[in-house]
């Protein structure tokens, strides 16, 4: 299986129509995926210890830290920061640390999707002469993250597209009725030479078949443009359908 990532349907739909007519490659093309991502809504503290022995030398490695939110326009997805003084963790080990929790934020624990908007601190800890090792602590690192994060109000984030749409005067009443079915957010609506121009918020998720949809409903006379505006947290009753579908997959 290969994955396609591109802005939106029509730039998939355009990506597989070349597959087919210039390189001559058949596909079995499944349905559009959202790309959401995973982050937390409070800060959470934790004192995580990664011990194991199993004949000659073991593993140890701990760990106190937190996690805690970062702001939306980080320019970071993912921030890591130790405070730790004394040599409580000896500095070549605290690159392990970041390494398993980078590991970790490629795919979330609610649901799979790439972590974002997240900040770790660690603070303090100890190790063990003979059984800490690189190994162990990233180890304890990956560990205590899939503890942290789901302590921590987990949410997901939808990509929320900004589509301007022109459509004849007429049928200004049943698009804008259609976006706010769609969870739309109308940001503007302005009349020019009896064509309507009207510039709205819509989750990604909602816009598949969009295209389709506003022929339909303007007589082929509708034309739309979409792009990304910036990511939003899911509802609360559309991210646990999110979830359990994830989990059957």
């Amino acid at each position: 299986q290969t994955i396609l990532k591109r802005m939106g349907e029509l730039h998939l739909e355009i990506i597989v129509d070349r597959m087919k007519r210039e390189f001559k490659v058949e596909a079995n093309v499944g349905a559009p995926q959202v790309a959401y991502r995973e982050t937390i809504s409070q800060v959470f503290d934790e004192d995580y210890t990664h011990k194991k022995q199993s004949g000659g030398s073991g593993q140890y490695a701990h760990i106190v830290g937190r996690i805690e939110p970062m702001p939306e326009d980080s320019p970071e997805p993912f921030v890591f920061e130790e405070k730790i003084v004394g040599g409580r963790i000896p500095k070549n080990f605290i690159p392990s640390i970041e390494k398993g929790l980078r590991e970790s934020i490629i795919k979330g624990p609610v649901a799979e999707y790439p972590v974002v908007q997240t900040k770790v601190v660690v603070e303090d800890g100890s190790y063990h002469d003979v059984d800490s090792s690189d190994r162990a602590f990233q180890t304890c690192a990956r560990d205590c993250f899939r503890i942290m994060f789901p302590e921590a109000k987990p949410v997901l984030l939808e990509p929320i597209m900004k589509l301007e749409i022109e459509v004849p005067e007429t049928f200004q009443g049943t698009v804008t009725g259609d976006l706010i079915s769609r969870r739309g957010l109308i940001n503007s609506s302005e009349m020019k030479d009896r064509t309507a121009q009207l510039i709205a918020d819509v989750p990604l998720a909602e816009t598949f078949g969009y295209a389709t949809d506003l022929r339909s409903m303007t007589q082929g006379q509708g034309t739309f443009t979409m792009e990304l505006a910036c990511y939003r947290k899911v509802p609360a009753s559309i991210q646990e359908e999110i979830v359990a579908e994830k989990k059957k997959q």
